[in-house]
């Protein structure tokens, strides 16, 4: 399979700006770089109509919250809402690393979308994030009225460490019953903190995310390796996944997370449930943000919010 010649461009450029890989930065270089990077690879944030900065309540104290509402929308408009987890291995990326995915999330779909700041490693460790994503999902389903939404169309989501937020989340609900979610959106999802697929071998090196890169946010988040079994860490190891909303699992081919999101689809079709499973078979990792310089980056974002577009109309 050839890798797209876009993709390639773009590691090639990286490489030749002399940029040390993530896990030689210390977390507060790679956060700086990351939000930093976005402004070569990310489209021009599209226009919506409002952007409210919000605050909910959790475990660990105050969670920051984005609120988009669409290009278009009244005012008092009651919109379905996606809740979205950023990226970034749990431990670099925030509301601002993904706002324009968001927003184009938000126009495509007509929907609200939630931006979450989680709690993140290594100052904030396992299971700190799942506490916050569960938490800000709770409020925001809590206070749907008073901001114009629809709680009855709730909807999670995240791509990589956030795509594993949404599984996670998505089970959780599922469990104390008090949650009803109506679709899950993973892109790029991790699910088995083992990196035992072997994706994790034939494209551990050389295609932006590595071995070494998986291993280094791994460690800030979740170090303990006992509790890499736990199913909030790795909801591909929870042995029951019946009765879960529908989902999209989307993929890229030269990611070392390809296989464990692929095993993740084919486990949620397994125990009955709506999922569907698409592979952009010579993208990288992290590629649906990068529609600055990536096409298909822009394909997969029309793609996903197609799909939350149908599961909003029921």
């Amino acid at each position: 399979m050839l890798l797209d010649p876009q993709a390639r461009a773009l590691m090639d450029f990286i490489s030749s700006r002399g940029i040390p890989p993530t896990h030689q930065m210390t977390p507060e270089d790679a956060r700086r770089f990351y939000r930093e990077r976005r402004f070569f690879t990310q489209p021009e944030p599209p226009a919506v109509s409002r952007v409210q900065e919000l605050v909910a309540h959790g475990p660990h104290g105050d969670i920051p919250l984005r609120l988009i509402r669409p290009a278009g929308a009244a005012p008092d408009a009651v919109l379905p809402v996606l809740v979205y987890y950023h990226g970034g291995g749990w431990t670099i990326g925030d509301c601002d690393t993904h706002d324009t995915l968001c927003r184009q999330l938000a126009n495509g779909a007509g929907c609200a979308v939630v931006s979450v700041d989680y709690r993140m490693g290594p100052e904030h460790r396992f299971p700190a994030a799942v506490d916050d994503t569960l938490a800000a999902t709770r409020w925001v389903r809590d206070h749907a009225a008073e901001l114009a939404l629809d709680a009855a169309r709730l909807a999670v989501g995240g791509d990589s460490a956030g795509g594993n937020l949404a599984a996670v989340v998505a089970i959780a609900a599922r469990e104390t019953g008090d949650l009803p979610i109506c679709f899950q959106l993973l892109v790029y999802p991790a699910t088995d903190m083992r990196a035992v697929a072997p994706s994790h071998t034939a494209c551990g090196q050389g295609y932006m995310l590595t071995a070494d890169s998986i291993a280094y946010y791994r460690g800030h988040y979740i170090p303990d390796a006992a509790q890499w079994s736990d199913w909030r860490a790795s909801p591909l190891l929870r042995e029951d996944l019946q009765g879960l909303p529908p989902a999209l699992v989307l993929t890229a081919g030269f990611d070392p997370l390809r296989d464990e999101g692929r095993q993740y689809a084919d486990r949620l079709s397994a125990a009955g449930n709506a999922a569907q499973y698409v592979c952009f078979e010579r993208q990288i990792h992290g590629f649906i943000t990068m529609g600055r310089v990536l096409d298909e980056a822009n394909t997969a974002v029309d793609l996903c919010a197609a799909a939350l577009h149908r599961a909003f109309r029921g």
